[in-house]
C-alpha cells in the first residue's frame, strides 16, 4: 500500500538528512510503520525558523515539493493564486499515484487536499483535523470550509476524519481521536507532594498571545496575594518572552515564576510529575497536548472551555475550566486548595482519563484506519 501524506507541515533539509517538526515526525514513525511504501507532498524551509524538529528515521520514496503560502491578508490571497494553482496540480498527481490519501489539516495545504480529493471517490482517504472541530467556535474561514467539505459524504468518500471530541450530529465521515505522548509501560501512580506546603503550577506551550502565559501568571499572582505558598515554571518560548519577564521583574515574582524555555522530554515528563496543576488559559486548541500530558502525571487541569476541553475535563470533574474572569477562576482555584480531598479526586480522575489515551492505543487504531 502506497500512502500518501499531505500536508502544511513543512520539510527541512541539512547535510542531506531530511527533519520536521518533532511531535509530527514521532507520529509519521507510526504511519509509515503500516505502509508499504510513504510519500509525501508538502513545503520546505531552508531553515527552521524557530520550530523544533527531529531527523525523520525512515527513508520515503518520493517528495512533491509544493510552495509555501499563507491566505491571512487580501494581498496574500492574490498572491497565492498562482501557487494555488501550481500546488493543486502537484496535488492531484500525488494523489493519482497513492493507495491511501492522507490530508493533514487545518491549513493551507490541507484545504487544497480537501478540494482535490473530491476527484478520487473510490480511493480509501483519512484525514487528521488537528484543529477545533466546534462549528461555533470563531475561526478563519478557510477552517470552516475544510470542515464543510471533509463533513460533506457527497463530496467527500471513503474517508475517515479523525477530530478531536465526541461532537453531536456528525456525518459518518467523522470519527473521534485523540493523540498521545506515553506509552502503557510509562504509566505509573504518582504521589503528590504536600499541596498546603507549596503548589505547584505548570505552563506548557508557545509564549505568545494565543496561548495566553500572562493570564496563568496572574493567577499564580492572586494566590500569592492570598497567601498561598504558588510556584509557576512556564515551559516554552516565543515572542512574549520579554513582556513576560518585564511583568515578573515589576510585580517582584522572581522568586516564584519561572521562565524554563523549551525543554527535552525527560525534563518535562518530571517537572509534571512534581506539579499539583497544569494550567493552559488558551484561546483556541485542537487536542491541548500540554493538559493530557499533565493529566497522564496527576496533574488537576486548568483550561480554557475550548474544542475538546471541557471533555477532557469532563465539563469540570476532572479539573477547573477557566471563565477567564480572574475574580471567578481565584475563587474556585482556592476551594480546592483549602480541601486537599476535592484536589485528590480531581487528580486521580485526571489520571486515570488520561492513562487510556496511550501511544499504544494510538497505534493500534491508526493500524485499523489503514487496513480499512
Amino acid at each position: 500500500m502506497k500512502l500518501l501524506i499531505v500536508s502544511s507541515a513543512p520539510f527541512i533539509f541539512k547535510d542531506n538528512k531530511c527533519y520536521a517538526y518533532s511531535p509530527y515526525v514521532k507520529e509519521l514513525v507510526i504511519w509509515e510503520k503500516y505502509a508499504d511504501e510513504i510519500i509525501f507532498c508538502c513545503p520546505t524551509w531552508k531553515n527552521e525558523n524557530g520550530l523544533l524538529i527531529d531527523e525523520i528515521p525512515f527513508k520515503f520514496s518520493k517528495h512533491y515539493k509544493l510552495i509555501d503560502f499563507n491566505l491571512n491578508s487580501f494581498s496574500n490571497i492574490i498572491k497565492s493564486i498562482f501557487s494555488s494553482i501550481l500546488n493543486t496540480l502537484i496535488i492531484f498527481k500525488a494523489m493519482y499515484h497513492a493507495d491511501h490519501i492522507h490530508l493533514r489539516c487545518p491549513g493551507n495545504i490541507g484545504l487544497l487536499g480537501s478540494f482535490v480529493q473530491v476527484f478520487f471517490p473510490n480511493k480509501i482517504k483519512s484525514a487528521k483535523y488537528a484543529g477545533n472541530w466546534d462549528s461555533k467556535s470563531k475561526q478563519p474561514w478557510t477552517y470552516k470550509l475544510q470542515r464543510k467539505i471533509l463533513s460533506n459524504t457527497f463530496f467527500t468518500k471513503n474517508i475517515k476524519v479523525l477530530v478531536y471530541g465526541d461532537w453531536e450530529n456528525q456525518s459518518k465521515n467523522i470519527k473521534p481521536f485523540f493523540t498521545a505522548t506515553y506509552s502503557e509501560s510509562e504509566k505509573e501512580i504518582v504521589e503528590k507532594s504536600n499541596i498546603d506546603l507549596r503548589t505547584e503550577f505548570i505552563f506548557v506551550g508557545s509564549l505568545v498571545e494565543g496561548k495566553n502565559p500572562l493570564y496563568a501568571i496572574k493567577l499564580v499572582q492572586k494566590l500569592i496575594e492570598n497567601g498561598k505558598n504558588a510556584v509557576l515554571n512556564l515551559y516554552g518560548n516565543g515572542i512574549e518572552k520579554a513582556s513576560l519577564e518585564k511583568y515578573i521583574r515589576e510585580n517582584e515574582l522572581d522568586n516564584f515564576v519561572f521562565l524554563q524555555g523549551n525543554q527535552n522530554y525527560e525534563t518535562l515528563k518530571n517537572a509534571y510529575k512534581k506539579s499539583h496543576f497544569a494550567i493552559l488559559p488558551s484561546k483556541s486548541e485542537g487536542w491541548p497536548k500540554a493538559i493530557a500530558e499533565g493529566m497522564f502525571w496527576g496533574c488537576v487541569p486548568i483550561a480554557t472551555k475550548v474544542s475538546c476541553i471541557p471533555f477532557m475535563l469532563d465539563f469540570g470533574a476532572r479539573g477547573i475550566l477557566l471563565e477567564m474572569n480572574i475574580e471567578k477562576d481565584i475563587s474556585r482555584l482556592l476551594k480546592i486548595l483549602e480541601h486537599k480531598s476535592i484536589f485528590d479526586i480531581k487528580s486521580m480522575l485526571s489520571a486515570q482519563w488520561s492513562q487510556k489515551y496511550t501511544t499504544d492505543l494510538f497505534e493500534s487504531e491508526i493500524e485499523k484506519i489503514l487496513k480499512h
